[in-house]
This record gives structure tokens, C-alpha cells and sequence, in this order.
């Protein structure tokens, strides 16, 4: 072999040497590069994770604070509903309690107009022959003297019923058959016996200036409707036979 070809043989070799060594490198220098990419992109998918972790953690816990407080909310409303539904059961309560007294009272008022009416109508059948008031007004003592020649006396009104009767038909102020004259504040009836119920007109008997001995019935809508005066005045009568 000639010296040329030996020497063309080692620069092969060397370049043989030179480039499998930088193919080596390359190709270790590739393996580094991916192994680098693998391990940013791990790095990065758990980044991504965790920040999904995080906002799935964010996410459940407002709806979890939210579903709370929906829940309160309608618990609120249902026991406010419940107390109102209560409420208004308690107050139909109460309003058919008071409706059954108010109809049982009504009953009652009604049997008593009921009875009033049938009293009156009896007494305005007696009445007309009963009862009769004087033609000429005089003092209580020449009332009373009339109706006694009449076989009668002055009116002696012992019950609401005859007292609404008797109102019922007198137009004038007229003398009845009561009076302190013997003893001053105990007023008595005709037939001595004393007063214990009396329809008094507003503030009587006040005795005014100390002289007012004797009853008057005043012709009035309202049922108190008597007043005490002067005996000497003169007033017409109301006179009731008796008997009957």
C-alpha cells in the first residue's frame, strides 16, 4: 500500500470518528430535549388541574352557600305561612265563636220584641177601656181627685212594657200617679207602694228650688222620659182603672 493511500485512509477514519461522535451527541442531545418537553408539559397539565380542582372547589362551595340560603329562605317562608295559616284559622275561630253569641243574642233580642210586642198589643186592647187620659189639665191633687170620681186612678207604671204603651199614645206632658209628697226623695205610687224602676228623663228628679213633689210623664221618642215638678202646675192625666 502506497504512504497517499494510507493517509487518505486515517482522514476517513477521522472523519468517520468525527461525524459518528456528533450524531451521538445530536441524538443525545434530542433524547435531553424531550425528555425536557415531557416534563413541562406534566408540569403543566397539573397546573391545569389544579386550577380546575380550584375553581370546581370555588363553584361547589356557591352552590353550596347558595342552596343554604334558598333553604332558609323557604324554611323562613313555610314557618311564616304556617304561623299566618294560624293566625287565620284562631281568628275564624274566634269570628264563628262570636257570630254563634251575636246570633244567639239576636234570638234573644227578638223573642223579647217578640214578647214587648205581645205585651203592648194586650195592653192597647185593655187599654181602651182601661186606660184614659183627663180633658182639662189640672194640679196633681185634682187629677188624681177626677180619675178616682171616674172609678179609676192616676197611672201607676211598674214594667218597661206599660211604660212604652203608654208613650206610645200620649202627645202631651201629663201627670202619673207618682210623688215624694209625703216623704221628700221616696217616691211611691198612688197605691203606697214604693218606686223600683223609673224611667227618668236625663238629671231627674233634681227637686229643683225644692219644691218638685210630683211626676210627669213627657211625650218623647226616647223611653226615660219623666220629670218631677211643682204639684200646683197644671198638666193633664193619665188615668187607670183598676180591676181589671
Amino acid at each position: 500500500m502506497e504512504l497517499e493511500d494510507i493517509y487518505e485512509n486515517a482522514e476517513n477514519d477521522d472523519i468517520k470518528d468525527t461525524t459518528g461522535a456528533r450524531t451521538q451527541n445530536h441524538s443525545q442531545d434530542e433524547g435531553k430535549d424531550g425528555k425536557c418537553r415531557g416534563s413541562r408539559c406534566l408540569v403543566l397539565m397539573t397546573v391545569c388541574l389544579g386550577l380546575i380542582c380550584v375553581v370546581l372547589l370555588v363553584f361547589i362551595t356557591l352552590q353550596h352557600i347558595i342552596i343554604t340560603a334558598e333553604r332558609d329562605l323557604l324554611k323562613n317562608t313555610v314557618e311564616e305561612f304556617n304561623h299566618t295559616i294560624n293566625s287565620l284559622q284562631d281568628n275564624y275561630t274566634d269570628l264563628m265563636t262570636e257570630k254563634h253569641q251575636l246570633k244567639n243574642n239576636f234570638s234573644s233580642l227578638n223573642q223579647k220584641k217578640l214578647e214587648l210586642e205581645t205585651e203592648l198589643k194586650k195592653l192597647y186592647e185593655l187599654g181602651k177601656d182601661r186606660f184614659f187620659i183627663t180633658s182639662s189639665p189640672m194640679s196633681w191633687s185634682d187629677s188624681r181627685k177626677f180619675c178616682r170620681d171616674k172609678g179609676a186612678d192616676l197611672i201607676i207604671i211598674n214594667t218597661e212594657e206599660k211604660q212604652r204603651f203608654i208613650s206610645s199614645f200620649v202627645k202631651e206632658r201629663v201627670w202619673i200617679g207618682l210623688s215624694d209628697i209625703e216623704t221628700e226623695g221616696i217616691m211611691k205610687w198612688v197605691d203606697n207602694s214604693t218606686l223600683k224602676q223609673g224611667f227618668w228623663y236625663e238629671e231627674e228628679p233634681n227637686n229643683a228650688g225644692e219644691g218638685e213633689d210630683c211626676v210627669e210623664l213627657m211625650p218623647s221618642d226616647s223611653i226615660p222620659n219623666w220629670n218631677d215638678l211643682p204639684c200646683s202646675l197644671k198638666r193633664k192625666a193619665v188615668c187607670e182603672k183598676w180591676g181589671f
